[in-house]
């Protein structure tokens, strides 16, 4: 999953980024609410960690901005204020949680887990599509007691691929949620991960495959 920190006091964004990695989210940051609503609006985040004290551009207008566009990404709200207006001011503004610093890691990352839970959702370590799992812990793919080590990207690449089973997910999308939206990752960069992944889908024996949509992306199937 893929979040972006809006908060201008840099040591905190960069303790925030990397707590946040280690718990095996990609990340990216920026120092104001200009960038903030720019990178915002490309709408490839799974949640925004929005400081409301921002330069350039308050949290509260990026977050009045994000909803009139129709940007429904989750945005937990980070002020250094607990006054309950401010409280009041953020969720009448479109935000889904608040959390004031200073704040416990834990607390963070509940909230974060909570934000970006799919309604329904058994929160679970696990991810599953036709007769293979896919694990956060371990960053390894299984089918029936056979299971392959994944790289980062793979991983992240084959997450993206079961959280959008019968998809077809653009080469573009693949990089602007994993590499970002800014980055010079070339196409090939993809066709080198999706050809990795292939070959350990056959290790373990699947019926799953990556099939190619020429000229537009990529889609698991489930061969049974």
């Amino acid at each position: 999953m893929k979040i972006l920190v809006v908060e201008d006091e840099i040591a905190l964004a960069e303790a925030l980024s990397e707590i946040l990695k280690r718990n095996k989210y990609i990340v990216d940051a920026v120092h104001d609410g200009e960038d903030g609503l720019e990178y915002a609006l490309t709408d490839i985040y799974d949640c925004i960690l929005l400081d409301i004290m921002l330069p350039k551009m308050n949290g509260l207008d990026v977050l009045r901005i994000l909803r009139k566009k129709k940007i429904s990404t989750p945005v937990l709200l980070l002020t250094a204020k607990s006054d309950i207006e401010d409280k009041i001011n953020g969720l009448d503004s479109g935000a889904d949680d608040f959390l004031t610093k200073p704040f416990v890691t834990g607390e963070l990352l509940a909230r974060v887990r909570a934000l970006t839970r799919r309604k329904g959702e058994v929160i679970t370590d696990e991810f599953t599509f036709g007769d293979v799992a896919l694990n956060k812990s371990t960053f390894s793919l299984s089918r029936e007691g056979q299971f392959v080590k994944l790289s980062l990207k793979e991983y992240q690449i084959m997450e993206m691929l079961i959280a959008n089973p019968k998809q077809l997910i653009s080469k573009e999308r693949f990089i602007e949620k994993i590499w970002g939206y800014e980055s010079d990752v070339e196409y090939n960069n993809i066709e080198v991960y999706i050809s990795f992944l292939r070959k350990k889908l056959k290790v373990i024996g699947s019926n799953v495959t990556i099939k190619t949509a020429r000229g537009i992306g990529y889609c698991l199937e489930n061969g049974e």
